[in-house]
């Protein structure tokens, strides 16, 4: 089954030892759909000989039931294992594979070539040290080829070999190859993609994949399997980077015993070396560095340790342990490139969630600059981002966190964004720099704070959030409730969606763009209120989960009560005070919530009044009752 190794039958252990430190190679396969990425893996496995009898068997059945190959075995179908992709004859998820040779083992990911899974290419690059870039003989540098690339540029993919594959369907014609290579070697410098090796080849057939080809005299390079087995791995490379340990756990099985422990992802560290905490700048010396297999006098990138430290200094997960000569940089904006993975579009000042290295913040795009034509790289303006898009974006986040430019370390310079209702990862980029006001702008310390405001006005400051269908008596009830906290001698103030658009967010329309942006600044203004010490009530459709988590988020624990305002939308409609509903179905009024925009309502509000059956006055009280409650109000 395996490569032939005499020392299976004679010394096993000599074997299996020889085996585990051989180097490791993780690389992707891409291209344009149909280029023979998965034929390639499926001919890398046959050639090294590790399939098992059984699978062989498989495949041959499976080649009659499913292949495109005629009688002859299709082995793509070792990699294309959903039944969508044998049925389609292409590759849908990122499929991986593990295979080795005498010289080094492999990881391979097939990632899928039709432009709606691009974001699954993206995926299996996160951790690739090279790239095998397909291209169809016959059809030359198409679009996906050329997207694919610029992926990998933006990645920082140091290794990068163009197969042009398909060799034998345009008769091993030299002329062919070189106009392929000419014409990519134009692109790729417009990329910068430096170190690219040309190889030309056959999947189907075999050709310059193991041996040399004598189908094609006139090429004088490495077979396929020959780069692989040499290409350059970067350990080196990242062991003389300065260190980088995120901080993935807080050990502290008794207390005699505290660590930091996590994997370093770059640089080297040793016991007495000063080191540096990041974002909050603390430093100590390391005292251990402790392992399951007892204590090292020396750790290096690639390696998962315990670090202890010879002070008693705050860290947390998520922080960074850093060289106290190069230490990590921080802020909390940045310029990023953005790749968007999601099928809703990505839209300015909604909140998402920030996974960068151990850290896990609340971030927000609060810009796009511009975004990437992948065919001519030529730049373009755009509002938000849609599925694949790629957009040069500043991104802000909740509080400072530590990073490196992904150019200098992927690990602590890559990031992904999360949806924070579903958890799905939504965007993949990479940080630039920090902006220069991340730097310049601080907090100023004030000696009048939220607590005194709020006790010279003899209550606590909220903000009751009211949402729900147009006409569905919002303001109205928060009208009441208003003028019935007043009455109490409560300190208010409402925030009325009608209102507001008169100053303060008159520059903004109705697209889903200008709602969220609209939300994102009535509840900061909300928050300045709270701050104040006021009771802020606010009523706006604000038809978004994740903008009304956004305004939850900036306050305390227990100072944003959302209150439903619900009504079913033909009772909404049949109120239509302002006769927004019959202009949205005359078609006269776009993106009207409950017509042509959606509505989401909350899943566990504070307070939820269902106004069809109840009158403004039963409303407005219900709503003082769960304020008494919650001891809001006297």
């Amino acid at each position: 089954m395996a490569h032939a190794s005499n020392l299976i039958a004679d010394d096993i252990d000599q074997y299996l030892k020889a085996h585990e430190h051989k180097g490791l190679l993780r690389f992707i396969t891409c291209g344009s759909v149909d280029d023979g990425k998965s034929t390639l893996i499926g001919r890398l496995l046959f050639e090294s000989k590790l399939l098992f009898e059984d699978q062989l068997a498989s495949i041959e059945a499976d080649s009659r039931k499913f292949g495109t190959q005629g009688d002859e075995l299709d082995l793509a179908l070792l990699v294309d294992g959903l039944a969508a992709e044998r049925e389609q004859g292409i590759t849908i998820d990122v499929a991986y594979r593990f295979f080795s040779t005498d010289k080094r083992k492999f990881i391979v990911a097939d990632t899928p070539g039709h432009e709606q899974y691009t974001r699954n290419m993206v995926t299996g690059a996160s951790t690739a040290d090279a790239a095998i870039l397909m291209v169809d003989a016959r059809y030359g540098i198409q679009t996906q080829t050329r997207r694919h690339s610029f992926l990998m540029a933006l990645m920082g993919m140091r290794h990068v070999a163009v197969a042009i594959n398909k060799m034998d369907l345009v008769d091993y014609a030299e002329e062919r190859y070189n106009a392929i290579v000419d014409e990519y070697r134009a692109f790729a410098e417009q990329l910068g993609l430096e170190n690219i090796t040309f190889i030309p080849l056959s999947a189907l057939k075999g050709d310059n994949i193991t041996e040399q080809s004598a189908n094609m005299p006139w090429y004088h390079g490495t077979t396929l399997m020959g780069y692989l087995e040499t290409v350059e791995i970067e350990d080196e490379a990242l062991q003389q980077a300065p260190l980088r340990m995120p901080v993935q756990w807080v050990n502290r099985p008794d207390l005699d015993f505290r660590g930091f422990s996590g994997m370093i992802t770059s640089g080297l560290v040793r016991p007495g070396d000063a080191i540096r905490v990041q974002p909050s700048g603390s430093g100590s010396r390391v005292s251990r560095i402790y392992t399951f297999d007892g204590d090292l006098d020396e750790a290096v990138a690639g390696q998962s340790v315990t670090l202890l430290l010879e002070d008693e200094i705050d860290i947390s997960r998520g922080d960074v342990i850093s060289g106290v000569d190069q230490p990590a940089h921080t802020a909390d904006q940045f310029e990023t490139t953005l790749v968007w993975m999601h099928d809703e579009p990505l839209l300015p000042g909604r909140p998402y969630l920030m996974k960068l290295g151990t850290q896990l913040v609340s971030a927000t795009v609060t810009d796009i600059k511009y975004q990437i034509n992948v065919n001519t790289l030529e730049h373009a303006a755009g509002k938000q981002l849609e599925l694949n898009g790629i957009g040069v974006c500043t991104l802000s986040v909740n509080k400072a966190v530590a990073f490196d430019a992904f150019e200098q370390s992927q690990d602590t310079g890559g990031f992904i964004l999360i949806d924070r209702m579903t958890n799905n990862t939504v965007g993949a980029g990479m940080l630039h720099f920090a902006l220069r006001r991340s730097d310049n702008i601080h907090m100023q310390h004030v000696d009048i704070n939220k607590q005194a405001r709020a006790s010279a006005k003899h209550q606590k400051p909220a903000v009751l959030w009211f949402t729900g269908l147009s006409g569905a008596g919002k303001s109205s009830i928060a009208n009441l409730v208003e003028k019935r906290l007043y009455a109490q001698g409560q300190h208010t103030y409402l925030l009325d969606g009608d209102n507001v658009r008169h100053g303060l967010n008159r520059d903004l329309g109705f697209t889903d763009v200008d709602r969220v942006e609209n939300i994102r600044r009535v509840a900061e203004v909300g928050k300045l209120m709270v701050d104040a010490g006021l009771i802020v009530l606010s009523a706006f459709i604000s038809p978004f989960r994740d903008e009304r988590q956004l305004a939850r988020d900036l306050l305390d624990d227990g100072e944003f009560i959302e209150i439903h305002v619900d009504v079913p939308l033909d009772v909404a409609e049949s109120r239509d005070p302002k006769g927004l509903y019959l202009k949205a179905r005359r078609g006269e009024l776009k993106n009207f919530t409950g017509i042509d925009s959606d509505y989401e309502a909350p899943e566990a509000p504070e307070i939820h009044l269902p106004t069809a059956g109840m009158s403004e006055e039963e409303a407005a009280d219900a709503v003082i009752a769960v304020l008494r409650e919650r001891d809001l109000i006297r």
